[in-house]
């Protein structure tokens, strides 16, 4: 019976071993920081869009509703892009002949949709229902921020498996009325107390399942 475990000529893969040994660690590491960087989860992506769209003027200045353009974020999983209409129900009376409304109006005449670049867009894996967090107190600003202060939409959150799973671990201080979902100004951290935030868990029967099947289906 031989003493050696493995053929002497396996000696010859020894150095191999240890620098794969050495290796894997650190390309485990760098996957892991590159998976959460910025790069990755594209926080402040910000494409060009075909119209040029100022959400500090028309939600922050003008004080449109969320709603007014995204008609079904409290109805259904997605919500809305506005069609071409609801933009015109303003601008047939208001700057009709701007040059900066002119794929507005094309779009209004041919009955052609408007290419608008998508800047929330989570994977066709990823399943997330936007009623049923605006409907339970979840307001617009916790996942796209102050919308009402861009001129140019940009991803304001990374929208990324373990971000998600920090809210629904601890919702207490994402909560607020649902009066005051689209109020991107009003903070439930100041202007509600810790014990009024966690009532409302109860109101809303609040209980956000941790489970992989509620977004991956």
């Amino acid at each position: 019976m031989s003493r050696f475990l493995f053929p002497r000529w396996t000696n010859a893969l020894l150095p191999f071993v240890l620098v794969a040994g050495a290796i894997t660690p650190l390309y485990a590491a760098f996957v892991v920081a590159y998976g959460f960087s910025p790069k990755t989860i594209d926080v402040g992506y910000q494409p060009v869009q075909p119209v040029p769209y100022s959400h500090a003027l028309h939600v922050g200045r003008l004080g449109l509703d969320c709603r007014y353009c995204h008609t079904t974020v409290d109805r259904s999983a997605f919500a809305a892009v506005p069609p071409t209409q609801t933009c015109m129900n303003c601008h047939t009376q208001i700057r009709p002949d701007s040059a900066k409304l002119e794929v507005i109006r094309t779009s209004y005449e041919t009955g052609m949709p408007v290419e608008w670049v998508k800047v929330h867009k989570l994977p066709d894996y990823s399943y997330f229902n936007h009623s049923a967090h605006v409907n339970r107190g979840v307001g617009c600003v916790e996942c796209h921020g102050r919308i009402d202060q861009m001129d140019v939409v940009y991803r304001y959150s990374p929208m990324a498996m373990g971000w998600c799973l920090e809210c629904h671990r601890e919702p207490v201080d994402r909560l607020r009325p649902v009066s005051q979902i689209t109020n991107l100004a009003w903070d439930q951290r100041i202007e509600m107390t810790r014990e009024e935030r966690e009532s409302l868990i109860k109101l809303y029967h609040i209980n956000p399942s941790e489970n992989c099947s509620t977004c991956h289906r």
